[in-house]
């Protein structure tokens, strides 16, 4: 018996210590990227995993922009659809994740999240697509190590280059491009708006551009943008 618990500690020991080399390694990169742009994101893998499954010669739309080419009408939106106190709060929309845990309770089912910028960029930057409760306490690490090492400028900067807006197309730039033929410093309010109220479903709204659910946010999206305020 004595035996099967030193082994079991032991076992125990190593788990801990691999998850301190992993969160160190996360840290790591967090920190390399303050002043150096990633390159790509384990969500972008995986969808180009994806589609090369089924094309072998796919590739993704990308392309980096630095913050001050990429139109403030498209910040402000997608800081008015996604995360209106961004620039105030330290990771955490406390009063949207309540908002949104009760509106998901009284529909029985999950049709809304309370997921700050900071939080989409942790899980896009390093996880995997797969919900489980393993997912959302790593997410929360990562987001604490965002804001701790970076400023909501640089964060928003990376954001807003690596989302996903459409089927293989990630980042202001492509988007643009994709959409409106036009690079990200060139995108009029209606057009920023419009991409904002796509991020919830970007490869259905690629495919549906005109759909009435997509047309009536971008209308509420427009209402909002005057109130945003961005880093």
């Amino acid at each position: 018996m004595k035996k099967l618990w030193r082994w079991t500690w032991r076992a125990l020991a190593l788990l801990l210590l691999l998850l301190l080399l992993y969160q160190g390694w996360i840290f790591t990169r967090i920190c390399w990227w303050v002043d150096h742009n990633p390159v790509s994101s384990a969500f972008m893998e995986t969808r180009l995993e994806i589609m090369q499954d089924k094309n072998p010669n796919a590739a993704l739309q990308h392309q980096w922009v630095p913050y001050n080419r990429i139109s403030d009408q498209l910040k402000r939106a997608l800081i008015a659809a996604e995360d209106a106190s961004f620039v105030d709060h330290e990771g955490f929309d406390w009063e949207g994740i309540a908002k949104a845990y009760e509106k998901n309770m009284k529909k029985g089912k999950i049709v809304a999240g309370g997921s700050t910028i900071s939080q989409q960029l942790a899980k896009n930057l390093f996880l995997s697509t797969k919900r489980t409760p393993w997912r959302k306490l790593e997410e929360a690490a990562i987001t604490l190590m965002l804001e701790a090492v970076m400023d909501k400028r640089r964060i928003f900067e990376i954001y807003l280059n690596i989302i996903e807006w459409g089927d293989g197309v990630f980042g202001a730039e492509a988007a643009a491009r994709h959409y409106y033929q036009v690079g990200a410093a060139q995108l009029s309010t209606e057009q920023a708006a419009k991409l904002a109220a796509m991020v919830p479903n970007p490869r259905y709204y690629d495919r549906h551009r005109e759909a009435r659910g997509l047309l009536l946010k971008t209308g509420i999206i427009i209402e909002r943008m005057n109130d945003a305020e961005i880093p």
